[in-house]
């Protein structure tokens, strides 16, 4: 297949209004109210530190495959420029009897971090990748890559985040608007770019999405809010431009890519869907519709125990670590432990490494080593 540009899809919004033209400036700042201290939202390991007052990152470095010159020399465009996708930096949310573009089975991004509940509609962040937000009182960046079928929480700090026109594996290259350094959303960690070549290699500390449909997020959240269209640009967020999830159309119903992937893993389809978890010492993944079924899968990353468990409330899968190899049962409000108690799908007593769905050539792309489980 001949590579595409992402113009190709986005065409029928226009460069003009890719760039913001239309209302609010695509390369401006926000100022936050508040500056992260800690993240309760974030999972598992890795978060702690702040080496950069304005961009929080983790104690500890997640993995990488290539060095960051190497990732970096594997960047190419996407068709747009430098904010030509515009994010999301004065975001405005609205009650659910409000919403009138989502039918039930559209893709939303869910959160909840104390006091607040929130849903983003995939249909909108398909058109602008990042939100520049904040939850509880802490600023964040919700991050989404239409090309590779991620999502992805950071706390941002003092900064905000941008589209730097850049893709490497056909994922997303986010930038800080403080440094200008570049960091590829799954792989969560610095590298060189044209605008800051020395960063600090460092990994973003993150927090938890859950992917899921509109119609189980409302059915566990009536008091959510939802990301309004009202976002200073005109677009038709009514339409995804590269397809659709609900039924499977377009660029999520073939398995050809706009970009060469880092690397060709033909285990299964490139755009399988797989619950994937990372942490400095490995990576592992296992496929969704196996989860799905199974309920709970058993695996291991870098040497150690893991249980995958599926959440069916949600649609989704969260990966704990499990040295000691215990046995749980699924059932259906919760999973039992060895001593009989229920705990919540998603609050085992054991550490929960954060995890997140992906398409399968993403992950094998960026982790090759990694484990998988089907």
């Amino acid at each position: 297949m001949v590579p595409l540009s992402r113009r190709k899809f986005l065409g029928g919004v226009g460069l003009a209004a890719l760039s913001g033209c239309a209302g609010r400036s695509a390369g401006g700042t926000t100022t936050p109210t508040s500056t992260a201290t800690a993240a309760e939202a974030t999972d598992g390991d890795g978060s702690g530190s702040t080496t950069d007052p304005a961009v929080p990152t983790a104690d500890s470095r997640l993995p990488l495959s290539m060095s960051p010159k190497a990732l970096r020399d594997a960047a190419r465009s996407g068709g747009p420029p430098k904010d030509g996708i515009p994010s999301i930096d004065s975001p405005e949310f609205v009650a659910p009897d409000a919403i009138d573009f989502l039918n039930p089975g559209d893709p939303v991004f869910g959160v909840v971090e104390g006091e607040s509940v929130k849903a983003y509609p995939q249909k909108i962040l398909a058109q602008h990748e990042i939100v520049n937000d904040e939850l509880d009182g802490t600023p964040v960046a919700v991050t989404y890559c239409p090309l590779t079928g991620t999502v992805q929480g950071f706390l941002r700090g003092e900064t905000t985040f941008g589209v730097s026109g850049r893709l490497i594996n056909n994922n997303l290259v986010m930038y800080d608007r403080d440094t200008e350094t570049w960091w590829p959303q799954i792989l969560a960690t610095s590298i060189p770019g044209p605008w800051n070549e020395n960063p600090e290699i460092a990994s973003l500390r993150e927090f938890r999405l859950i992917w899921t449909t509109w119609a189980r997020w409302q059915r566990q959240h009536p008091d959510t809010t939802v990301l309004s269209t009202d976002t200073g640009y005109t677009k038709n967020y009514g339409r995804d431009p590269y397809g659709g999830y609900n039924p499977r159309v377009g660029y999520y119903d073939n398995d050809n890519l706009l970009f060469p992937a880092l690397r060709n893993d033909d285990r299964y389809p490139r755009k399988t869907v797989v619950m994937g978890a990372r942490a400095p010492e490995g990576a592992v993944a296992f496929r969704k519709e196996s989860l799905r079924e199974a309920k709970l899968m058993d695996g291991e990353l870098g040497g150690e125990s893991v249980l995958a468990v599926y959440d069916p409330r949600y649609d989704t899968g969260y990966v704990y670590r499990n040295p000691e190899r215990q046995e749980y049962d699924h059932g259906e409000d919760g999973v039992v432990g060895p001593d009989g108690t229920t705990h919540a799908f998603d609050a085992l007593p054991l550490s929960r490494i954060h995890t997140f769905d992906a398409m399968w050539f993403a992950w094998a792309g960026y982790y090759p080593e990694t484990n998988v489980y089907a």
